[in-house]
C-alpha cells in the first residue's frame, strides 16, 4: 500500500492511502509518522479501507514525515559517487543528520538564501516501522516501515568550508521527500533511482549496487542511538552530482529538480536561489 500526509482544506494535515488515480482515503492521524507510531496502524489502514470513508481527490502532499525524531542520511554509498568524490570504499557507513525542519513535500518551491552551489543527490530513503536498538540485520529488515524518494539537496560551498558536512546538509525546508511511502510487504528487493535537472536526466543508479543496503545501514545505526516509528534513513545517491561533473555545475534560479524512483513516485520542485545574502562577521 502507498500511504502519504496531505494538506486538508483548514490548513492542518492528514495521513492517507492511496486508491488509485490520485484519490486517497483520510486516516485518522495528522501525519505518516504519527500513524507508524501507533501499533495498530496496519488493522487501522485496513478499517479505514472498508469503511467506506469519503475518497479525497486532488491533495497536496505535504512532506512526508513532518515531525521526523531523527533523519539520519549516508555519503557515499554508491561505487560510482563514491569514485566521482576521490574516495575509496568505506568500512564503515560515513553518515549525518538532519532536522524534520529540513523537510518539504513532493511539489513544494525550495527557497535558498546564502549559498550559489546547490546541488542535488536523488536517494532511496528508508521509514522505520517500529522501534529498533542494537539490532541485527534481520531484526533491522522487518523493523522497515516502508520506502520513499528523498533529495539530499546539499550547499557544497557551506559543506566543504570544514571537514564536517552538517552545515551543508541541514538548511531548513531544502529536503523534499515523498510522495509517498510503500510499505515493505510491497515493495521489490531493488530500486530505479532517477534525477533530473529541467528534464535532463542527470543520475541513476539502482540499489541493488549501494555498498549498505537498508537493512545493514538501520542495523548498524541502531548499534549507537534508537530508531523509531516514523524516523527517516536516507540512503545515499548514485554518481552525477552537480559537484561531480567537469566543470562542476550547480541549480540555478528557477531550475526544477525531479527525483522520481520506479514503483513509490516523483518529486517535482522548483527551486528559488539567492545567493546574496552576506554571512554575519565573527
Amino acid at each position: 500500500m502507498k500511504l502519504a500526509t496531505l494538506r486538508t482544506a483548514n490548513g492542518g494535515t492528514t495521513a492517507a492511502i492511496a486508491t488509485g488515480d490520485d484519490a486517497w482515503l483520510a486516516l485518522p492521524a495528522s501525519d505518516v509518522g504519527a500513524l507508524l507510531g501507533r501499533s495498530d496502524w496496519r488493522a487501522l489502514v485496513e478499517e479505514t479501507q472498508a469503511s467506506g470513508a469519503p475518497v479525497i481527490t486532488g491533495a497536496d502532499p505535504a512532506p512526508l514525515l513532518p515531525r521526523a525524531g531523527k533523519v539520519i542520511c549516508c555519503g557515499l554509498n554508491y561505487g560510482d559517487h563514491i569514485q566521482e568524490m576521490g574516495r575509496e570504499l568505506p568500512e564503515y557507513p560515513t553518515l549525518f543528520a538532519k532536522y524534520a525542519d529540513t523537510l518539504v513535500g513532493a511539489n513544494d518551491a525550495v527557497e535558498v538564501h546564502g549559498s550559489d552551489r546547490v546541488d542535488w543527490e536523488a536517494e532511496l530513503a528508508v521509514v522505520v516501522g517500529s522501534e529498533l536498538y542494537r539490532a541485527d540485520e534481520d531484526q533491522a529488515r522487518e523493523a522497515i516501515g516502508g520506502y520513499t524518494v528523498a533529495n539530499d539537496v546539499s550547499m557544497r560551498d557551506w559543506q566543504n568550508r570544514t571537514l564536517q558536512w552538517f552545515q551543508g546538509k541541514a538548511w531548513d525546508r531544502t529536503t523534499p521527500v515523498g510522495p509517498v511511502m510503500l510499505t515493505a510487504d510491497e515493495a521489490g528487493e531493488s530500486f530505479d533511482v532517477r534525477g533530473y535537472v529541467n528534464g535532463e536526466l542527470v543520475q541513476q543508479g539502482n540499489t541493488s549496487t549501494l555498498v549498505f543496503g537498508p537493512a545493514q545501514l538501520l542495523s548498524y545505526i541502531s548499534r549507537f542511538t534508537v530508531l523509531r516509528p516514523g524516523d527517516l534513513v536516507l540512503t545515499g545517491t548514485p554518481g552525477g552530482v552537480g559537484m561531480g561533473m567537469t566543470p562542476p555545475r550547480f541549480l540555478k534560479d528557477g531550475d526544477v529538480l525531479t527525483t522520481e524512483i520506479d514503483g513509490i513516485g516523483r518529486l517535482e520542485n522548483l527551486f528559488r536561489i539567492h545567493a546574496d545574502v552576506a554571512v554575519p562577521a565573527s
